[in-house]
């Protein structure tokens, strides 16, 4: 397989960055890191969640936000929704693009959506079917790809058939999650290898925490595979709460700075990318968590 030499990154600070601060963000602010974001050239950046309140409270706005937003031309802003309620609350606030979430492991499963695996796909398939219905476009995130912190292990053959499911019932794309980041790259390679003989590659994306310090691995494994769309999240922003000790996703600016090495295209700015995520930073109170942009701003 080879490498691709452009690859799609989807941007999830605003909402899988965001959504488990303990400060409530207001939205004036992430609606500035969204349009930031969109002006830095990132072309699909998710911008929100219709969960409960009650679960995750720094969502709650997602409505507001959505109505409020500034809309660049050829920028997708995809939410998340867990179930049909969801779903309609984001088409009445204007959303075109959502993304449901599913688990390969059962007890992670359980811990975060209160469900089984099982039941959590028959959950979304009437909400991926009124999706296409109405011509907005879904996304599937599989999470614990490559470990869960409940039940250790994943098989490869579980994580193949839980995207295999999302795909098939009408998902565009696949987004594998290593959620607490214990991945490496030989298991990335067979864990992605198991999957595509189920989903096309070109359907698959690698969503990668560095709790362990191997997202860039990672994902430079999953570019040898042949996958050419990462999520990444500005600043290194976000966690999981439901796995201890889970740092955040790999910052957007150190994926940038990578493929810029391997001369493959993101249509990013990362000068600009990097401003923004220590701007960001600046509003929660901390530094940028990218090693990159700490070096470029240091420079300066």
């Amino acid at each position: 397989m080879s490498k691709p030499t452009r690859v799609r990154l989807v941007e999830v600070g605003p909402r899988d960055g965001l959504q488990n601060e303990q400060q409530l963000v207001p939205a004036a602010v992430k609606l500035e890191l969204i349009d930031r974001l969109g002006a830095c050239g990132l072309k699909t950046i998710e911008a929100t969640a219709f969960v409960s309140p009650k679960w995750v409270p720094q969502m709650a706005d997602a409505a507001e936000l959505m109505h409020s937003l500034n809309r660049r031309p050829g920028v997708a802003y995809p939410v998340l929704v867990p179930n049909m309620k969801g779903y309609e609350a984001a088409l009445a606030a204007g959303a075109r693009e959502i993304a449901v979430f599913g688990a390969a492991s059962e007890a992670f499963s359980q811990k975060n959506i209160n469900c089984s695996i099982a039941e959590s796909l028959d959950r979304f398939r009437p909400v991926v079917a009124a999706a296409r219905e109405a011509n907005v476009t879904v996304r599937g995130y599989v999470s614990c790809v490559l470990g869960c912190p409940y039940q250790g292990a994943v098989a490869s053959s579980a994580v193949a058939d839980v995207a295999w499911r999302l795909f098939e019932m009408g998902c565009h794309d696949v987004s594998l999650g290593d959620t607490i980041g214990v991945g490496t790259p030989g298991a990335t390679a067979a864990m992605i290898e198991a999957v595509a003989r189920r989903v096309p590659l070109e359907k698959l994306a690698g969503h990668f925490h560095d709790t362990y310090g191997m997202a860039i691995a990672n994902i430079c494994a999953a570019l040898e595979m042949g996958v050419a769309v990462f999520d990444a999240s500005v600043a290194g922003l976000g966690g999981c709460p439901y796995a201890a000790g889970a740092s955040g996703n790999v910052a957007t600016e150190d994926v940038v700075w990578l493929m810029r090495g391997l001369g493959i295209e993101t249509g990013v700015d990362l000068a600009a990318l990097a401003e923004t995520g220590a701007w960001i930073s600046r509003q929660l109170g901390r530094e940028t968590g990218s090693k990159t942009a700490r070096a470029l701003l240091a420079k300066r």
